[in-house]
């Protein structure tokens, strides 16, 4: 038996970052405000990384859409994978060399793409697809906030969220 409504508890649920976070800051400014010394110093930099990690929290509360969509993804030491009822397939992080925000299919899909495979096709709302928000993040160059604001636009076209540049081969001289 549960003392919390289930409906609150997903919010709770959803919010448990943030919330953290939170609590996080004020421990440091209640460190930074009532101590003297080498404590007040630590105080100061505990709050300034609750509110670093206030932020990231809030970007992969941003990144959610839901759990309800076809298929599962994993995320395993790199590599990307998607089963779903129709559609499937790995991808190495690696290897990515760009990443697609496809609103014309429905539901919404990330469109992952790699060197001499088709683009795995992932529902934004698959189960398992909030870890994409950490994988993506860790991409050379990628704009996080362009990202979740591409995806809440309700637009219908591909957008290219992230493109890996092309590598400088070195000449070799003879």
């Amino acid at each position: 038996m549960s003392f919390i409504r289930p409906e609150a508890s997903r919010a709770l649920m959803r919010w448990r970052e943030v919330i953290l976070s939170a609590l996080v800051i004020v421990l440091g400014l209640w460190w930074s405000l009532t101590s003297v010394g080498a404590i007040s110093w630590i105080g100061a930099a505990v709050a300034l990384a609750g509110i670093a990690l206030g932020v990231a929290a809030l970007q992969r509360m941003r990144f959610h859409a839901g759990r309800d969509g076809p298929g599962v993804v994993t995320i395993d030491e790199g590599a990307i994978a998607y089963f779903g009822p129709l559609t499937g397939g790995v991808v190495a992080r690696s290897e990515i060399t760009a990443l697609v925000l496809d609103r014309s299919a429905k539901p919404v899909h990330w469109a992952l793409s790699q060197p001499g495979q088709p683009d795995l096709m992932i529902p934004l709302n698959a189960a398992g697809a909030d870890g994409l928000f950490d994988v993506f993040a860790s991409l050379p160059g990628i704009r996080t906030e362009r990202m979740l604001n591409e995806m809440r636009n309700g637009n219908t076209d591909r957008v290219v969220i992230w493109q890996r540049h092309a590598r400088q081969v070195p000449r070799i001289l003879h």
